[in-house]
């Protein structure tokens, strides 16, 4: 590895961890809906929701449009598609809220005031100088998206941090592949199919005791 794809990569392992300030850890994507009703119980569970989501829901879009801006579309309507494909209030609070905090970190790192953009735009703008490959772009943010859904099962369900961890190893292949896959994807490709996890989303707003914010 170059020099420069190094520090890319670097640049872009730092934006997606834990510890940059996007409040990440706040959201479980409806996750806290599904484990109140019952539907996640265990880590089997979690690993087959994380799975549709994934490769049929929100998951699969944001790697769609993160794709698309990469290639260096325009990233105004993408923004305008981004925030129509929510299926609910809170999964619009979602990524804009996150991708705004992206933005607003990334400002004060660069000095360089931007406008705020949903989340997986917010990143691929700031990944386009990076000298990577979008399919392995995409399949670190989906990896980074996955992983905090895993320690929100963890913290909620809950499971013991091995069981958290095997969940999203096995999930490693299926990022892969679709990763692999997006990178090539276009608009045309967007779509999803994930409707129970939309409907815990949207409950999600009327929880009575809540954890997350989504």
């Amino acid at each position: 590895m170059s020099t420069p794809e190094a520090l890319g990569l670097l640049s872009l392992v730092q934006w997606l961890s834990p510890a940059f300030p996007t409040g990440a850890f706040a959201y479980s994507h409806g996750l806290e809906q599904a484990v109140a009703e019952g539907d996640v119980r265990d880590a089997p569970a979690l690993a087959a929701w994380l799975a549709d989501i994934l490769a049929d829901g929100a998951g699969w879009n944001d790697a769609v449009l993160l794709a698309c801006a990469l290639r260096g579309e325009d990233l105004a309507p993408l923004a305008g598609l981004a925030r129509a494909l929510a299926g609910s209030a809170e999964r619009l609070h979602e990524t804009e809220a996150q991708g705004a905090a992206f933005t607003r970190a990334q400002a004060e790192m660069t000095g360089t005031p931007l406008a705020p953009l949903p989340l997986p735009l917010a990143v691929a703008r700031a990944a386009r100088g990076l000298a990577l490959p979008a399919g392995q772009v995409i399949a670190l943010f989906q990896h980074s998206f996955a992983s905090n859904l895993v320690s929100a099962g963890v913290r909620f369900i809950p499971l013991g941090q091995s069981a958290g961890q095997s969940v999203l190893a096995g999930l490693h292949p299926m990022i892969a592949a679709l990763a692999a896959r997006a990178a090539t994807a276009t608009r045309a490709d967007l779509a999803s199919a994930a409707f129970r996890a939309e409907l815990q989303a949207a409950a999600h707003e009327t929880l009575d005791v809540r954890i997350f914010k989504t």
